[in-house]
């Protein structure tokens, strides 16, 4: 008898937006796709230590993600996570990107381990988010594996 085992990464962010008085303004779920880098990231994370991962970015980047995505289509602003965290077999990394940070029409998020290139874990498009110079907003990015 052949025992066979499939490992998968899924992802889901939820991003939501704050008006300059700190009230929602708009609230989305999205599914991920964890990218190739990020698959071999996960994997080398088993025998080596390489950089955690440390940052999200956010961009305008409309083509949809693909496994060979190695950066956003067209970052627009990156930040440190303000969070990281292991339950289980899921990974939750959150960040917030202040007033005036990351102002425009987002349509693509995604983490990395370094303040600019660096290996790219995962990638998502989603629909516009039209950011004003006094909305912040707030993404938690959980990865499970199983």
């Amino acid at each position: 008898m052949i025992n066979k085992e499939n490992l998968e990464t899924t992802g889901r962010l939820n991003i939501t937006v704050f008006n300059g008085d700190g009230n929602i303004k708009n609230s989305i779920h999205v599914d991920n796709l964890v990218v190739t880098t990020g698959r071999e990231w996960l994997a080398d994370r088993v025998l080596n230590t390489p950089a955690t991962m440390t940052h999200m970015a956010t961009g305008t980047g409309t083509t949809t993600q693909v496994l060979a995505d190695t950066a956003l289509e067209t970052e627009l602003a990156r930040v440190p996570l303000v969070s990281s965290s292991r339950l289980d077999n899921t990974i939750t990394f959150a960040a917030t990107f202040n007033a005036g940070v990351s102002t425009g029409a987002l349509t693509e998020a995604g983490i990395l381990n370094a303040a600019t290139s660096g290996t790219m874990l995962c990638r998502t498009t989603f629909p516009v988010i039209n950011l004003q110079a006094a909305d912040s907003i707030s993404i938690t990015w959980t990865i499970t594996i199983s």
